[in-house]
């Protein structure tokens, strides 16, 4: 089994235009056979807690249907980053499709002081199965709380796979703290980070593999669009990078 974890730039509240580029990187990490692939926190909208409550919708927005069909034609679990809409609030959120199955959703369950003026916390964690195999999601700040990295191994997840949107501020706190955990709770960290803008600030990319035993298998750089995917058999990584790709029109 192949787990990707995408780095990806987003256009601030084109959803249209957003939902295009991760078609095209699902594409790319299909020719590299992934079985999974993650995007970074708020992917189809971007990191902007402002302008959430006007672009939240559910996981059924037909907009997003693509995806499912995807999912259902390459056997390949898509989670996808997007604020969603329930009755009690908005969300950060993880939208995840699989094969012939209902979509689902992830919300964040532990907020950052600076995004309890936009969003709502959510209630449940999701453990998904893959070949036999159990994988937690963690949304950002979260991901990096002991206590939500140890609910997942208590779960029995032997990967956990954050999806962020850090800076280089929060990177260095990332690098610090995702192979502490990685080593604590004998799971495989897998981190996907945005690129660009963000919410008045950049995102670091900086998106990162590190194994069970703490120690980092490959990290991507801090302003190229690109993807890591980790074959769990062989604990070899995959990587491909859009340097230059998207000015010749081929991304």
């Amino acid at each position: 089994m192949k787990l990707c974890v995408a780095q990806t730039r987003s256009f601030k509240g084109d959803i249209e235009r957003n939902i295009g580029i991760h078609k095209r990187m699902i594409e790319l990490a299909l020719e590299k056979e992934a079985d999974l692939i993650l995007f970074p926190e708020l992917s189809l909208t971007g990191y902007e807690p402002t302008l959430a409550d006007t672009l939240a919708s559910i996981q059924e927005d037909v907009r997003l249907d693509i995806f499912q069909e995807m999912s259902d034609k390459e056997l390949i679990t898509i989670c996808v980053g997007l604020p969603t809409r329930s009755k009690a609030g908005v969300h950060i959120s993880l939208v995840v499709f699989q094969p012939d199955a209902p979509r689902s959703t992830y919300s964040k369950q532990h907020l950052h002081k600076d995004e309890l003026p936009f969003f709502v916390p959510g209630d449940q964690s999701m453990i998904l199965t893959l070949d036999n195999k159990k994988i937690a999601l963690a949304i950002c700040y979260e991901s990096l709380l002991p206590e939500h990295a140890e609910e997942a191994a208590q779960q029995g997840a032997g990967f956990y796979l954050a999806s962020v949107a850090k800076t280089a501020k929060g990177m260095e706190k990332a690098n610090k703290g995702y192979p502490e955990i990685a080593k604590k709770q004998g799971m495989v960290v897998m981190m996907a980070n945005s690129v660009g803008p963000n919410n008045e600030t950049e995102s670091a990319g900086g998106s990162a593999v590190w194994n069970a035993s703490g120690a980092l298998v490959h990290q991507l750089d801090d302003h190229n669009e690109g993807f890591l995917i980790y074959d769990i058999e062989t604990e070899e990584v995959t990587t491909w990078t859009a340097e230059g790709h998207r000015a010749e029109g081929n991304f």
